[in-house]
């Protein structure tokens, strides 16, 4: 009997610091977020960490690569995508949790240009955009699934310009990609969103596409069905919060749903 009493304690101590490990490890947090909000998302998830002790682990890309990626069981517990569209193809998946979504941030669609070969232009219908880009191209993120790629092309065709650059597009898999071949200068000018091109380097904005050109570019949150963290609906909470909201508005995103002060809204 005493030799069974002390076999079943060694296994206890054994076990004892494995439990209090898993017991005080860090809870995390996964969000899936559109290239377009790395920067902000970035202080957002350090804020919220530092608020909650929770680790919040962003995965970034288009908002198409993203929704793909859930739909076939990548462990994502909420989703920020930068089109309305790929949030009903999750949605139309069964994939999010019933109630979570919102409309969260809205932003612009500008035309940048390198800083070193600036020009500026009037945005609007039958705009000199081919004649600025010389012998240069266009940086689009991809039209065939990018969301700001096909914002830019829906206001390309709404204005008229668009058979005239077609076929001198510089295609990108995210709209990160496309401001990037601007500012190393293998592009005349891009299209991005303007919260992009105001963390840029060696960019200049060389035109404001108008709200009425594209469809509203609005930026849904919702957590997944499949979520995995506890901690996915405290950070759903906390991205809708006071907190966030400041940061998203000192990066230049507007809110859904709020007045922006700036005119940067959908």
């Amino acid at each position: 009997m005493l030799a069974l009493c002390a076999l079943l304690f060694a296994v206890l101590a054994a076990a004892a610091p494995l439990y209090a490990q898993e017991k005080t490890a860090p809870r995390q947090v996964t969000i899936f977020a559109a290239a377009s909000t790395v920067s902000v998302m970035n202080a957002v998830a350090a804020a919220f960490q530092a608020q909650s002790g929770v680790e919040v682990r962003p995965v970034y890309a288009s908002s198409s690569t993203l929704a793909r990626q859930i739909a076939q069981g990548a462990p994502a517990d909420l989703f920020l995508s930068a089109s309305g569209d790929w949030m009903d193809f999750l949605a139309a998946r069964g994939a999010l949790e019933s109630g979570t979504r919102v409309e969260l941030l809205t932003n612009r669609l500008v035309l940048i240009a390198p800083a070193e070969r600036a020009f500026a232009l009037e945005v609007g219908p039958g705009f000199e955009l081919e004649r600025a880009l010389g012998e240069g191209r266009l940086a689009l993120g991809d039209p065939g699934h990018v969301p700001a790629g096909i914002y830019a092309k829906h206001a390309l065709e709404r204005l008229g310009v668009w058979a005239g650059v077609r076929d001198r597009l510089a295609l990108a898999a995210d709209v990160r990609g496309a401001l990037a071949l601007v500012e190393r200068g293998e592009a005349a000018a891009g299209m991005v969103y303007e919260t992009d091109a105001a963390i840029a380097r060696g960019v200049v904005i060389a035109g404001r596409f108008p709200p009425q050109s594209h469809p509203p570019i609005l930026y849904p949150l919702a957590v997944m069905a499949g979520r995995q963290s506890p901690a996915a609906e405290d950070f759903h909470a906390f991205l809708q919060g006071a907190t966030a909201r400041a940061i998203f508005r000192a990066q230049g995103f507007g809110l859904a749903g709020v007045p922006s002060l700036s005119g940067a809204g959908g």
